[in-house]
């Protein structure tokens, strides 16, 4: 499969099967993001990769929606940068984390994004620094998003190229 026709099959996926995710395919998958360009080659992310069951299971309290993908996978990974060696921190984690969806899914395994910068727990508590706290993942280091890779357990259809928002792009100037 060519980049074009992996970007326009690549979905957001939620189900998954109860396989494991081979220790090959995750190095893979982490590789992409230590591959990932940086602003100012900081290279300050952080990883965490998870899969113990129970710790996916309290992870999915991050937020009181959108988290139904992480008791559901085989493998989260936690995207946290250090924001004191790179005030592109968002930019970074972002590019990275892009990087491993998309390699997840040349290897023919579903990701999804749960957001976690700028969300709040069912309680109030900013979903990162809950995050954080059940990672044991430091202070300085901001996490933007916990990524979750399985197995598919759900088709959905390609992008539709004839729905894309032309009219967005502008040459030139606007």
């Amino acid at each position: 499969m060519d980049f074009h026709e992996l970007i326009i099959n690549r979905r957001s996926i939620r189900k998954y099967t109860e396989d494991p995710i081979s220790s090959d395919d995750v190095k893979l998958i982490l590789e992409a993001a230590l591959l990932s360009p940086t602003s100012k080659s900081a290279r300050a992310w952080q990883l965490v990769a998870i899969e113990d069951k129970q710790t996916l299971q309290q992870l999915a309290a991050c937020k009181p929606a959108g988290a139904v993908s992480i008791p559901r996978c085989s493998l989260a990974i936690a995207v946290a940068v250090d924001s004191t060696k790179s005030e592109a921190w968002i930019e970074d984690a972002s590019v990275a984390a892009s990087f491993m969806q998309l390699q997840a899914a040349a290897l023919g395994l579903g990701s999804c994004w749960v957001q976690l910068y700028g969300r709040f727990t069912a309680d109030g508590t900013p979903s990162d620094q809950f995050v954080q706290e059940t990672l044991g993942i430091p202070e300085e280091c901001s996490v933007l998003c916990i990524l979750t890779f399985g197995h598919p357990d759900e088709i959905r259809k390609p992008q539709d190229t004839d729905k894309l928002k032309w009219e967005n792009v502008h040459i030139g100037k606007w």
